[in-house]
């Protein structure tokens, strides 16, 4: 196709305090073969207390397609929405600045949006890491006991979805949902993506879009993520009113067992007993799910095993205790 007959694309990053990262997501933006004059770079600044800001001027100051926009209150659904509406292009690729992405990859969103008619459209979640922790959080992406599965999660899958990471989507269709909802501090993709479903669109995952994401590289980071999407997770049930699943559950029962049963196992020595063989099954499960994973070139060995058994405590305890915060603070509305 002539690039004149190319549809114009607005490529659309909330990015925040992303210093360690945001160098690598732009150079792998410059690097598309989807040509230059049908696309632009925009990328939603919050209010961040590192340099950023003076990272992206210097990219905005040698690439005229690369526009900086101001979103004060710093949060992802606030800054999608200020480049969506600032947006020249009748689609939108969003993107995120922990992530570097192939040289294709906005040409492979347009490509499948045109020829699978689905509203939104994105790649598997592929993860890696850069240091010792990152590489343990990227490999519990792939843990059916840390995460619950989810299609997004693996990494040849080519079909139709209920959330895509990240996504790509006409300018129109975020218009007819009502955009993305600015009272969510997270789980923003899920909302938007729940409220494509509900109009009848369609969501396709395609292997050949392909981006690596990095997760995050500290406990404290992944603890306060987590926390968090156990949180907003209950706001997006309750605003659809949806049942929530199983996977959402499991986290916060754990929880509630291990605060209640621990109460309960000082009074009861039968109970006790109990008490200790749940907590050795979840250790014997944990065990056997990390040394089973299979991990592509992993070079931390058996530390890293011994690494993804303590995220996934702390991953399915994180999550149930936001969880249980957000049905205190949201159930009741």
């Amino acid at each position: 196709m002539e690039s004149s007959r190319q549809p114009f694309v607005s490529v659309v990053i909330p990015v925040r305090n992303e210093h360690k990262y945001i160098r690598a997501c732009l150079d792998s933006v410059l690097r598309q073969d989807y040509p230059r004059d049908r696309h632009e770079v925009l990328l939603a600044v919050g209010p961040s207390e590192d340099d950023t800001e003076e990272i992206i001027r210097e990219y905005e100051a040698s690439y005229g397609h690369i526009r900086m926009l101001k979103n004060p209150k710093g949060t992802i659904s606030c800054g999608l929405n200020i480049g969506i509406k600032a947006a020249r292009g009748e689609y939108i690729v969003r993107l995120d600045a922990h992530t570097e992405f192939a040289g294709d990859y906005i040409s492979k969103c347009v490509e499948y949006l045109l020829k699978t008619g689905a509203e939104n459209v994105g790649g598997p979640t592929v993860v890696a890491g850069k240091n010792k922790v990152q590489r343990a959080v990227a490999a519990a992406y792939y843990s059916t006991f840390a995460l619950g599965g989810g299609k997004q999660h693996i990494k040849d899958y080519e079909g139709y979805s209920d959330t895509v990471s990240f996504g790509a989507f006409k300018k129109a269709t975020a218009e007819k949902v009502g955009f993305f909802d600015e009272a969510l501090i997270l789980n923003e993709d899920d909302d938007f993506n729940f409220k494509i479903s509900e109009a009848g669109g369609k969501i396709f995952i395609s292997s050949e879009i392909q981006s690596m994401y990095y997760p995050r590289d500290t406990y404290p980071g992944l603890i306060k993520q987590y926390f968090g999407y156990g949180f907003w997770k209950v706001a997006v049930i309750k605003k659809h009113h949806k049942p929530a699943r199983l996977s959402h559950l499991v986290p916060m029962m754990f929880v509630l067992f291990l605060a209640f049963g621990g109460l309960l196992s000082c009074f009861s020595r039968r109970f006790r007993k109990f008490y200790a063989g749940v907590l050795g099954l979840y250790a014997v499960t944990d065990v056997g799910a990390s040394v089973s994973l299979k991990v592509e070139d992993n070079p931390d060995g058996f530390m890293l095993r011994l690494r993804l058994m303590l995220i996934h405590f702390l991953l399915h305890v994180s999550y149930g205790c936001g969880f249980i915060a957000g049905i205190f603070r949201f159930g009741g509305r």
